[in-house]
């Protein structure tokens, strides 16, 4: 954008998009040259796209600069190592992906396939047991990483368990105190250029009409902006990612939180079980076409540990993304953009993702094709790996109990993704990419934990005797015990004393992108 003069951008919707949005814009932009209004309506909810998250969290947090306690304590947040999954491989199954490696790179090759050499001369230790993360989430353990290279400590990372709705608020005051303006009401007109077709400004139900250069759609499902102004076209992917349907309730603690999110498979869908400091989220993802509403509520009701604290909450969805992510002056965040379903806590990543790449490609006045263009390439590519990993969850099983889990394990699934797979299968080889949220651990994670077995392991393995492989594995696996066994309790960290007890912890480094994934 041209600084000579104040440029304006408006931001449509509040919410977790709207809010993350605001307060990295405010960071980044200097108000002399950017002026920056939200505008959003208390009398339209927010859905509240999800209490779990993924490490990359904690870096947009610390770009923000701020303090993790203080957000912790605002957010009632815990800590999280993992997802444990339970049932979807086949029934009875359980296995955690955990935020970190397996292992360590032994002659520079990946640590899974001298796993997988040992498991073919009989040890059925599942691979879990070479994970700091895994080992302490089942210990119900939670200590921050270290910076010693060649420590098991240092390899693994966290994520946490939030509370969306107060992280909006603590953002929100974060924005407003670097001078963004909040304009309470609701949308009732969109003007547009005449000749472009770029939006010009919105007019809101007072009779304010706000001016714009740059307009961040951040309205939730109904993509006001993107959807029904510019009408962006959207790439449905319901039939390879079949749920459509969600209900959430929070529920008493009955015990300590756990640092790690439960997903359990059930016969049309999963449930999920998310811990925080102050409650528990619980929630069905599910296919309306194999189970009826009443059914998942009273399923949902009959499993929870603690008493509802609240009514249940419906939403309906549509798994896919715009074909355009920023279209003419507009770019769509959170769920205008699209909607991968909850599994693998990618939404608020999502948001995160084009935020910074919004930043990264920040236009001039003149909006040049060309950046909108590879703008909307990366998003694209981004989403497109992150669809691919979630359908692998519900492809990669042997379930054929119900309908529903027999179409997915025999439905046809994208071509890169079937590449992924068998290439897995011949020889354990995961595709290696550096930009993208799911990086090799996640992946073998998954394979693994779901019985995607390799016909072979790297020949090269065969450089160290069976007897070499034992004393090495063994040895990585005693110095995780001994490492997990001086972490303190997971709880430990709630208590009065924590704040003081637990003041450090390290920097989000851009590394952690390459340990876990």
């Amino acid at each position: 954008m041209n600084t000579k003069k104040q440029q304006r951008i408006v931001i449509v919707g509040g919410g977790t998009a709207g809010w993350m949005a605001a307060a990295a814009l405010t960071k980044f932009l200097n108000p002399l040259h950017y002026s920056i209004t939200l505008v959003e309506s208390e009398l339209i909810g927010t859905v509240g796209v999800g209490e779990a998250t993924v490490p990359h969290l904690r870096y947009f947090n610390e770009v923000l600069g701020i303090n993790e306690h203080e957000f912790m304590e605002k957010t009632s947040a815990t800590y999280k190592l993992g997802v444990e999954f339970l049932n979807w491989g086949k029934q009875g199954d359980a296995y955690i992906h955990p935020f970190g490696t397996y292992g360590k790179s032994i002659k520079d090759i990946s640590f899974h396939h001298y796993w997988l050499k040992q498991r073919q001369l009989g040890d059925k230790r599942p691979i879990g047991d070479y994970s700091a993360a895994v080992v302490a989430a089942k210990a119900e353990k939670f200590a921050y990483p270290q910076r010693e290279i060649n420590s098991p400590a240092s390899k693994f990372s966290y994520a946490f368990h939030i509370d969306a709705n107060r992280y909006a608020i603590f953002l929100r005051s974060y924005s407003e105190s670097r001078g963004l303006v909040r304009v309470e009401g609701k949308v009732t007109q969109v003007k547009q250029d005449s000749d472009s077709g770029f939006i010009t400004s919105i007019v809101m139900d007072s009779g304010q009409e706000i001016n714009g250069n740059l307009f961040i759609d951040c309205s939730g499902f109904r993509g006001l902006l993107i959807e029904q102004t510019l009408k962006t076209e959207f790439e449905d992917w319901s039939h390879w990612l079949l749920c459509d349907r969600a209900l959430a309730v929070p529920a008493q603690n009955v015990s300590e939180p756990l640092p790690y999110t439960k997903a359990t498979a059930l016969k049309a869908g999963w449930q999920w079980r998310i811990p925080l400091q102050s409650r528990t989220g619980n929630g069905q993802v599910y296919c309306s076409r194999y189970i009826s509403d009443d059914e998942v509520a009273t399923s949902l009701l009959e499993s929870l540990d603690g008493e509802p604290l609240a009514n249940l909450n419906f939403l309906q969805f549509k798994t896919g993304r715009r074909k355009l992510t920023w279209n003419k002056n507009c770019v769509a965040i959170g769920l205008s953009s699209g909607f991968i379903e909850p599994l693998e806590s990618t939404s608020i990543h999502l948001i995160q993702l084009v935020i910074m790449k919004l930043i990264e490609f920040f236009p001039h006045d003149d909006f040049d094709e060309a950046t909108t263009a590879e703008f909307n390439r990366d998003i694209a590519m981004e989403y497109e790996r992150i669809r691919d990993f979630i359908i692998l969850h519900y492809h990669a099983t042997e379930r054929d109990d119900t309908p529903f889990w027999n179409y997915c394990r025999t439905m046809e699934i994208p071509e890169n993704l079937r590449y992924k797979m068998d290439l897995f299968r011949a020889q354990g080889h995961v595709e290696r990419y550096t930009r993208g949220m799911f990086l090799e651990p996640s992946w073998v994670a998954v394979y693994l934990g779901q019985g995607v077995i390799p016909r072979a392991y790297h020949p090269l393995v065969n450089r160290l005797t069976d007897y070499q492989l034992a004393a090495e594995l063994y040895d990585i696996r005693q110095s995780i015990v001994n490492t997990v066994k001086k972490m303190p309790a997971h709880a430990e960290h709630f208590s009065p004393s924590a704040i003081s007890k637990f003041n450090e912890w390290p920097p989000a480094a851009m590394n952690l992108y390459g340990v876990f994934s």
